[in-house]
């Protein structure tokens, strides 16, 4: 187990069963702030595991990057949730805990006997969280309830996918699953909201979080943009509608980001690239006249920009106006930021002799900081051990085991 004590949900059950990318993002993010976190998977563990990458070395091949990435700081428990007695265990785990999280399609867990009505009847605190394409009926039914919904889907009916892309013909998907990691946390935070008031009440609820609502609260100025300018945004590549300059531009070996909208931004900028006859040019000497004449705008700075490396522009204009060198992954890695706010992790993983590399907690507390305690679990790895903590005895452990109930 965890230490006690290394994260502010110290104390805190989550019984987990959500798969894929959004659900196992919402409860690692509260299993990084020590909430224990028991993954219910079926016998065969979750699909997920085999969706790699894998190195080529791993003969085991329990689970790859993906898994390893969203699923660490758990125990794992295999059950057949089909089985009667799987189910019964289930039911047992949840009376000893605070949350459930899950993101089934509507209707799964009630089918299963395990519907919000159902644990709430036996456990009155329970704090209940679903994560859905277009959400749960239970708060508002959409008519797509019973749709399917992936990340994709999430940016493309959220908006989001309409407002991205290199020009206003070309909607673009996002390369992040921001549908799924967006959603997800906001179940988090809708789920240590509820635990907070669950505390002060006694009452627990159902937290609902619809994939497309998330995104398009993530859109959310494409909403007064309509409302109230009665514009249709659309894609407008690396350039933002309101403001100039505030975007991409050319480097000598690469491109950089920077934004000087605001006035002061802007004279400071100029006197930077040796350009104050920017400053009182009629086309660029107000915030209104940049956005205006935003091409020239942008000719005149990569200009400048494409006949200088990124890190010739780095020391010239990094720390001086918001600005920062497009970076690849690699960089990332090497950038001493990156290092200073442990955001890069290294975790063991079963199958090979080395350590590999995950991304670190973004969340920082000074009381509870949170940290990566353990690596993902093996399918199943904990079930003996979770079942003999609710009092279940060996024998029948390995009855179960038998029959295929548990794995």
């Amino acid at each position: 187990m965890p230490a006690a004590g290394f994260g502010a949900l110290d104390g805190v059950r989550v019984i987990d069963f959500t798969q894929m990318l959004a659900g196992p993002f919402c409860t690692q993010l509260l299993a990084d702030q020590g909430a224990e976190v028991i993954k219910i998977e079926p016998v065969e563990g979750e699909e997920s595991r085999q969706a790699g990458p894998f190195r080529p070395e791993d003969k085991l091949r329990d689970f790859g990057g993906y898994f390893a990435s969203v699923n660490r700081n758990k125990r794992s428990i295999g059950l057949d949730l089909k089985d009667p007695a799987a189910r019964g265990i289930a039911l047992e785990l949840i009376d000893t805990a605070n949350v459930v999280v899950e993101n089934y399609r509507a209707g799964v867990m009630d089918r299963l006997g395990l519907s919000y009505e159902t644990l709430r009847e036996r456990n009155p605190k329970l704090v209940y969280a679903s994560i859905r394409g277009f959400g749960d009926p239970r708060t508002g039914k959409s008519p797509y309830s019973e749709w399917p919904a992936f990340d994709v889907v999430a940016q493309a009916m959220g908006g989001l996918m309409q407002i991205n892309g290199p020009d206003r013909h070309t909607p673009l998907k996002v390369g992040p699953g921001v549908g799924d990691l967006y959603p997800a946390t906001l179940c988090a935070y809708g789920v240590t909201a509820a635990l907070f008031r669950a505390a002060r009440t006694g009452e627990g609820q159902f937290v609902d979080v619809s994939m497309v609502d998330a995104v398009l609260a993530l859109c959310e100025r494409t909403v007064h943009q309509h409302s109230f300018q009665d514009l249709i945004p659309f894609p407008e590549g690396n350039r933002h509608p309101l403001l100039s300059p505030f975007g991409l531009f050319k480097a000598k070996d690469g491109f950089v980001t920077l934004a000087a909208h605001f006035d002061a931004m802007w004279v400071k900028l100029c006197k930077l690239i040796d350009r104050p006859d920017l400053i009182t040019d009629s086309r660029t000497a107000t915030a209104a006249a940049r956005v205006d004449h935003r091409d020239f705008v942008y000719e005149q700075l990569e200009n400048y920009t494409s006949e200088r490396t990124k890190r010739e522009l780095t020391d010239l204009l990094g720390g001086k106006i918001p600005f920062g060198p497009v970076y690849n992954v690699a960089e990332v890695f090497a950038d001493p930021h990156i290092a200073a706010r442990e955001m890069i992790v290294k975790v063991a993983h079963p199958g090979l002799d080395r350590e590999m590399s995950i991304a670190g907690i973004p969340l920082k507390m000074t009381g509870t900081p949170g940290r990566v305690a353990r690596r993902a679990p093996m399918v199943g790895e904990h079930t003996g051990e979770i079942l003999r903590e609710i009092g279940i005895p060996e024998a029948r452990v390995s009855e179960l085991r038998a029959q295929g109930s548990i794995g």
